[in-house]
């Protein structure tokens, strides 16, 4: 199942892949406790969530136990690249230059996330020779 295969996630739905893709498979009350512990939600929320979660093929449920166990379908990498896929398109009309350009200028990167910015581009002149 690759992200490409499933429907973009909502802001809500991409918190609880987060918490999925940090701890693999969780039971509705181990997201919730997650999810409460940084803001206020309720237990029929993250449930409700989950079971569109389900529909919309972001998450699987293994119904075998008690409790469902639910599982995020893409990888957190696949997923990354399809909204930013998505966003390069809708906002920078494809122009990976103005993505990268806008992104450094939102939020300084350090020496380190900069270090691996240059290894990458360098890794990808690398490529085209």
């Amino acid at each position: 199942m690759t992200a490409n295969d499933v429907s973009r996630p909502t802001d809500a739905e991409l918190e609880i892949l987060k918490v999925l893709w940090e701890r693999g498979t969780c039971t509705v009350r181990d997201v919730f406790e997650v999810l409460s512990a940084a803001r206020e939600t309720g237990y029929t929320t993250t449930l409700k969530l989950l079971q569109i979660m389900f529909e919309k093929g972001l998450v699987s449920r293994d119904e075998s136990q008690k409790s469902h166990v639910y599982k995020a379908r893409a990888k957190q990498q696949a997923t990354q690249r399809m909204l930013v896929t998505d966003l390069l398109t809708r906002a920078f009309g494809g122009s990976t230059e103005k993505l990268v350009v806008q992104a450094l200028a939102a939020k300084k990167a350090s020496k380190e996330e900069l270090a691996e910015i240059r290894r990458l581009l360098n890794e990808l002149e690398g490529d085209e020779q």
